[in-house]
């Protein structure tokens, strides 16, 4: 009974020399826990999130937060421990984060970049809902293009082949559906009259391509600006979106609740995935909200990860989103993941 007793002393010691030098050591994991979540009607750091200037805004009795993953980037085995018992937090390869040969400096470099893209398309989109749409004018034609001599600085690009061009993406997708040395039927309009021209399309670096450098005018008779710091990547994109809309317009689109939600969104307003969704419930859960939007590509893993009285509400598009908020305005059940 005693030599049982030592060596249970001893295993106990030696447990406790090991933790001081193992569980200390730094691993290659990263840790994800709920991030911070900000309202987009609202204000931070003393800033408003969303700033309109030139038009009458208005409020609204509720909030549409963003949510947001905490990263940390350094994991001693001892805090991958207790993250893997987390239901809350996940501990995963650090690869997955930062991946190899990226820095942690570069790796949140691209998501500031990333975060400032998604407020871009969120104004886009939001300004072709409420009625301002965008023109996709040419900028400079290439000398030797296949464009050069068909098409001016100025002209405002309407169609390719009878397919609509709402936004500069869709121009390119278009070009580029069909293979280099098609004739392409390119819809456009000059000096206020509409006209159409033939553009045989060319490869240049391995796509085919028109010869013409485009921007994307999207006029509007206010000022709109979104100021928001310490986020990154393209995942707040949908509750921008939301709140640019809200604030723009006489109907609170909130119904006085706490909307919580994730997304990226494009300029036509298209939803898309985005990584974290379990981290992001728990903030949203937190923070009070009483529904959650989620982009329809996360359902299933939104399913999978439910907060206690929170609602999985599908929306792949903006359009989507909106209409699920109308419906619970009215008491009545948006779909479901």
């Amino acid at each position: 009974m005693r030599r049982r007793g030592l060596t249970v002393l001893l295993g106990a010691l030696l447990t406790a020399l090991l933790s001081i030098g193992v569980l200390g050591t730094p691993i290659p994991y990263v840790v994800l826990g709920p991030g911070p979540t900000v309202n987009t009607l609202g204000s931070e750091n003393g800033k408003e999130v969303i700033q309109v200037s030139g038009r009458e805004t208005s409020t609204s009795a509720g909030q549409l937060r963003l949510t947001t993953v905490g990263v940390q980037p350094t994991v001693k085995l001892r805090s991958a421990i207790v993250g893997w018992f987390s239901r809350d937090e996940a501990v995963v390869p650090r690869e997955l984060v930062y991946p190899p040969g990226e820095s942690q400096e570069q790796v949140e470099q691209r998501n500031a970049e990333d975060f400032a893209a998604s407020q871009t398309s969120a104004e886009t989109a939001a300004l072709r809902e409420l009625g301002f749409p965008v023109k996709v004018v040419v900028k400079t034609v290439a000398g030797d293009g296949p464009a050069n001599g068909v098409l001016k600085p100025g002209d405002q690009l309407t169609s390719v082949d009878g397919q609509p061009v709402p936004v500069a993406a869709r121009l390119t997708e278009l070009i580029r559906a069909k293979p280099a040395g098609t004739a392409l039927t390119i819809g456009y309009t000059r000096a206020g009259a509409p006209a159409t021209a033939q553009v045989t399309s060319r490869e240049q670096d391995g796509r085919p391509r028109i010869g013409v450098e485009i921007e994307q005018q999207q006029p509007h008779p206010f000022n709109l600006n979104i100021d928001l710091e310490d986020i990154g990547g393209p995942s707040a994109g949908l509750m921008f979106a939301l709140g640019i809309i809200d604030k723009l317009t006489p109907a609170d689109l909130t119904g006085g609740m706490v909307i919580a939600g994730t997304g990226t969104i494009d300029d036509e307003g298209t939803v898309g995935p985005i990584g974290g969704i379990p981290q992001k419930l728990v903030g949203a859960k937190r923070a009070g909200a009483k529904v959650f939007l989620v982009p329809a590509d996360n359902c299933a893993e939104a399913v999978r990860n439910p907060q206690p009285d929170l609602p999985l509400i599908k929306v792949g598009s903006l359009d989507e989103a909106l209409g699920a908020l109308e419906t619970l305005r009215a008491g009545g059940q948006p779909t479901r993941c």
